[in-house]
Order: structure tokens, then sequence, then C-alpha cells
């Protein structure tokens, strides 16, 4: 078993080295902060908001920002334990998982979706823990699939997996209507893959599940590699030259301060700028607008045709200010960003004490109307702060 690096600083003298650690790196790994402002009547026009949401359809957060990605976590369970997720330290033998009776069921599920696609949601994402291992996803898929927008168009249906159990439901995801799929993978070597996830599974039955994904002409396929500093950053050349010329878009994400085990400081970020010179000076780059707005990932395409990769920068390009996405819990409550400590809303009470489709719909409103995070974008001052911030298993990547 691998212990998470730097777990041991827990408690009130962790906080300290963590608050230490990010005052001290924030002088030496330079941090881009974009503040929430109107354009200039000269700046560049913006690309097109995802999903192509008309202004005045629009539900807006308090920094005038849109509700367009709805993120589902359809268990908290996962078959891994990775260090940055579900150290193994918090998430052992003994840890008590949701019952079946507290989680959302399919129904539950679907018929809150689409109070969320009625109220200008265009993008659902099923995530975990590991989604792969509810029973029915694929059924989920289906009925989620099946969705449309007022104006009749179809809503696009994401799953986040390790892939573990792609190889075998790659093709019946497709099927029941999935979009498109993100894999994690952190590291091709084979000792770094198992200590990254602390397991034993072996890096091929990963890529046998991009193959099989490819196969089932599920595309785009993207794949994350979360870096962490001095245990997979050895990789990156090495993970950059396998995918190139696949179809397949890497995207490295920078190590997160998510939830309150993983054990996170700052000297192992690796800044996402770090990471394109590294792979340029092999195989140049160059930068891709964004697809649309409100894409986290930044662009950048190989000059040789080879393809592209995407940076997901939350600590050292942060995206507060564009961010469109809501998070619904396994058991019914909602979250407005990945770093949250609580939540307010409780859809799974209103769901079984009979409340009607249009009080869910008021409740989800008020809860995105209130809206007024932007933790990374405050990181340093948030850290001075005492937190309990709601693991990344319960509410989905």
């Amino acid at each position: 078993m691998v212990a998470c690096t730097g777990f041991r600083q827990s408690g009130i003298r962790g906080a300290h080295n963590i608050q230490s650690s990010i005052m001290h790196y924030a002088k030496i790994i330079p941090v881009k902060i974009v503040e929430t402002r109107p354009p200039a009547h000269d700046a560049k026009p913006k690309p097109v908001v995802c999903g192509g949401v008309q202004p005045a359809e629009r539900l807006l957060d308090s920094l005038r920002r849109p509700m367009l990605d709805l993120r589902i976590s359809v268990t908290d369970r996962c078959n891994l334990r990775c260090t940055y997720c579900m150290p193994r330290e918090i998430f052992d033998k003994n840890h008590v998982f949701l019952p079946r009776s507290e989680l959302l069921s399919l129904e539950e599920i679907v018929r809150v979706a689409e109070s969320f696609v009625r109220l200008g949601v265009r993008k659902i994402r099923l995530t975990g823990g590991e989604p792969l291992l509810r029973r029915g996803i694929e059924r989920l898929i289906e009925k989620l699939s099946a969705l449309r927008t007022d104006s009749g168009a179809a809503v696009e249906i994401a799953l986040t997996t390790n892939g573990v159990a792609l190889a075998a439901k790659a093709q019946a995801l497709k099927q029941a209507g999935l979009s498109r799929i993100t894999v994690s993978l952190d590291a091709l070597n084979e000792a770094i893959f198992q200590r990254m996830s602390d397991s034993g599974v072996q890096v091929k039955s990963v890529l046998q599940g991009i193959e099989a994904a490819q196969r089932a002409g599920l595309s785009p396929i993207k794949v994350n590699m979360v870096v962490k500093r001095g245990v997979n950053d050895g990789e990156i050349l090495a993970m950059a030259e396998h995918f190139r010329h696949t179809g397949i878009i890497l995207r490295f994400v920078e190590y997160m301060d998510v939830g309150s085990s993983n054990g996170w400081v700052m000297d192992e970020v690796v800044p996402a700028q770090e990471v394109v010179d590294l792979i340029s000076a092999r195989y140049p780059l160059f930068p891709v607008d964004p697809n649309c707005a409100g894409e986290v990932a930044s662009r950048w395409a190989y000059a040789d045709g080879a393809g592209e990769i995407g940076q997901i920068a939350s600590v050292t390009q942060v995206f507060c200010h564009e961010c469109t996405r809501i998070r619904l819990s396994t058991d019914g409550k909602l979250y407005t960003c990945l770093f949250a400590e609580q939540s307010d809303t409780d859809l799974r009470a209103l769901l079984r004490t009979g409340k009607s489709d249009e009080e869910i719909r008021r409740a989800i409103t008020n809860n995105w109307q209130n809206r007024s995070d932007r933790y990374s974008q405050g990181r340093h001052e948030f850290m001075e702060m005492p937190r309990n911030k709601i693991e990344m298993s319960y509410i989905g990547g």
C-alpha cells in the first residue's frame, strides 16, 4: 500500500503547512487570476456558449454565470484508491459508504435531470466514484439521452470513468445513447500507475477500455492525467507520445486541493505551462481557441498535425469566472463548486416528500441564483480559513 504524499500533515499542523506552502509557492508558480467583469467594447468576441443557449434563456448566478452543465455523481464507490481522490488511509475496508436506500434511484435522477434541462442545462456528465459500478447505468443513459430541450434539441450525455470496466461496457454505453467519454489514466508505467491508483489494476485493462470505446464509436475520447510532482511527472512525455496520432485528446490536470483527505501541498503541483513547455520542446505546440465559452480546458495543437492536448489548470490558471457547472451528489444534494463545504439544497428530500416538478425547479433556481463560488480564484484567502471540503468521490470530479 502506498501512502498519499503529505498525508501525515493532518489536522492543525497540516493546515498550517498547506497555508505556508501556498503563500510561498504563489511567489514561484505564476497564478493567473481573471476577474469577472463586462468585456471592453473593443474586446475580441468570445466564442459561442457551449450548448448554444441564447442569453435570454440563461439562468444566471450572482456573478452572471449561466447554468449549462450538470454533473451527476451516481455512486460514491470506486474500484481504485487513487491517492489524490480516495486515499486508502481514509477510504479503507472500514469506510462506510452510502446505503443503497440513500442513493437517488435511476428514476429520481431522470426526473431531476429533466428539471435541469428545462432550466437551461445542455450537457449532463455522469461521474462518481466510478459510475460504471452503478447497476443499471446503461438504462440511466438511455433515459437521459431521450431528454430534449424546449426547442427539441438533444442533451449531450457524457461520462467520466477510470476505464477498468470500460472494455466490457463500451458498446452498450454507445447503444444506450452516450455522447462521449473521458477516461482517467495517470501513467503508462505499470509501477507508477499502480502507485497513483493504489491498486493492482494493470494499465492494459484501461488501454483496452479506451480501444473498446474507439471501436464503439464514442468520440471524441478524452484521457485525463492528473500530474503530481515527484510521482508521475516523469510520464508526461510518454503519455503525449502514446496518444499522438490517435485522435484521442490527452488532457493534463493540475493536482488540486479537492476534499480534505488527499494531503494536498502546493509543491506537488506541476503548473500547466511547465507541461506545455516540456512537450513543446519535443513536439512543438501552438494554442488553439476554445470550442465554446465556458470550456475549462485550454487547447494546444501539435504543429505537425498529430492532434491536440488540453490543460485543466485549476490552480495556476483559474477559470472560476466562466464556470457553468452545478453538481448533484449521490444522495441528491446540490453543490455549486467542486471545492464546496456544504449544501443548502436537498433535492432527494423534495422528491421523497411529494414535491412537484415546479417546486424542484424553484429550489434549483434559488440555489443557482445565490451562487457566488470562486474558490480557485481566491484560493490563497480561503486557505487561511478552516475548511472541511466535500470529497470529490461524493460529488464527482
